[in-house]
C-alpha cells in the first residue's frame, strides 16, 4: 500500500487510515479480525475516539503486539481541561499504551466549539500538558460538517495544529462554497507543513426516513465496488496534498476499500468523476446529521 509523509511529523502513513469507529460496537472476534485485516493490508495508521462506543477497549489488546508497528491516534470530544484531562488519560488506558502519537480535538464543526476548545481552560489546554509530559506526540483537530474546513482553517490560526482531519468527497467539491472552503484550508495546511486527512470518502448520501440501515456508519455508503474505486481513485490520485483517508465506520467495507487503494491506478480522477456522475441519489451527507 502506498505510503505518504504526514505532514511535519514525518511518519510514512499508509494512504488509507484504519477508522476505528468499525469497531465501536461489535465482539472482539470481530475486532481482531478486522484489525489483522488491515495490518495484512499494509495498513500502518489507526485512528480511534473516546466517543466510539468500545472501539478502545477493542484496539487495547493488540497493543502490546503491535504498538511499535503503527501510529496510533485518538480524540477526545470534552471542551473543558478537566474533562479532556481525565479523558485522555482514560484512552491510554483503554488503549493498553503509555502513549499516543496523536490526540485530535474531536468534532470541532463549528466556531461556537472551537471557542470551547481553544479557550481559556479548555481541552486544547489538557492535550498541550499531555505532549509536554511526553503522553502524547501531536495535537491535532478534526470535525464533520460543511463547515468543517473554514472552521479548521481558523483553528490554524489560533494553534499550531500538527494534523487536521476534515471531511471531502467527490460529491462535497461540487459545492462552490466547500470547494472555496477546503482550497483555503489546503493553503493554510501547507504553509504550516501540517498533515492533512480527509473523511466521508465513500459516502454517499443520508438514510432515507424508513429506510432498513444495513452498515453502522451513520450514513448510507458506497458498496458497490465499482463506485468504491472510483470514490477513492478521485481523492488519492487527485488530491496529493492528502497523507491519507479514513476507513468507513464498517467493518464489512474495509476489504473493498483496501481493494479500491489497489486498483485505483486504472483510473484518473476525470474518469472516477465521470463513473460517479452516473449515481442518481449522490448527495452530501451533511444535509441531516444525526449524531
Amino acid at each position: 500500500m502506498e505510503t505518504r509523509r504526514l505532514g511535519r511529523l514525518e511518519h510514512r502513513s499508509s494512504v488509507l487510515i484504519y477508522g476505528a469507529a468499525s469497531l465501536g460496537g461489535v465482539d472482539q472476534d470481530r475486532a481482531d479480525a478486522s484489525i489483522q485485516e488491515a495490518l495484512d493490508a499494509g495498513i500502518n495508521h489507526f485512528d480511534v475516539a473516546a466517543d466510539y462506543g468500545d472501539a478502545e477497549l477493542r484496539l487495547g489488546p493488540r497493543m502490546p503486539e503491535i504498538r511499535d508497528r503503527i501510529f496510533l491516534a485518538t480524540k477526545t470530544g470534552r471542551r473543558t481541561y478537566d474533562e479532556a484531562w481525565a479523558e485522555i488519560n482514560r484512552s491510554l488506558e483503554r488503549l493498553q499504551t503509555d502513549h499516543l502519537d496523536l490526540i485530535q480535538m474531536h468534532a470541532v464543526c463549528d466556531l461556537e466549539n472551537l471557542d470551547l476548545v481553544t479557550g481559556k481552560g479548555g481541552s486544547l489546554e489538557a492535550a498541550i500538558r499531555a505532549k509536554e509530559e511526553g503522553m502524547v506526540a501531536a495535537i491535532g483537530i478534526t470535525g464533520h460538517t460543511a463547515e468543517a474546513p473554514s472552521v479548521h482553517r481558523e483553528g490554524l490560526r489560533r494553534f499550531d495544529f500538527d494534523s487536521v482531519l476534515t471531511p471531502l468527497n467527490y460529491k462535497l467539491s461540487t459545492d462552490p462554497q466547500y470547494a472555496d472552503d477546503y482550497a483555503a484550508l489546503v493553503e493554510a495546511v501547507q504553509a504550516t507543513d501540517a498533515a492533512l486527512m480527509t473523511i466521508k470518502m465513500i459516502s454517499r448520501r443520508n438514510w432515507l426516513d424508513g429506510e432498513e440501515k444495513t452498515y453502522d456508519t451513520w450514513y448510507r455508503p458506497f458498496d458497490e465496488q465499482r463506485y468504491v474505486t472510483a470514490a477513492t481513485a478521485w481523492l488519492l490520485n487527485g488530491h496529493p496534498e492528502i497523507t491519507g483517508l479514513a476507513t468507513a465506520g464498517e467493518t464489512r467495507l474495509l476489504k473493498q476499500m483496501i481493494q479500491a487503494e489497489q486498483e485505483r491506478a486504472e483510473l484518473s480522477p476525470d474518469d472516477a468523476a465521470a463513473i460517479l456522475d452516473e449515481v442518481q441519489d449522490y448527495r452530501s451527507p451533511f444535509i441531516d446529521i444525526p449524531i
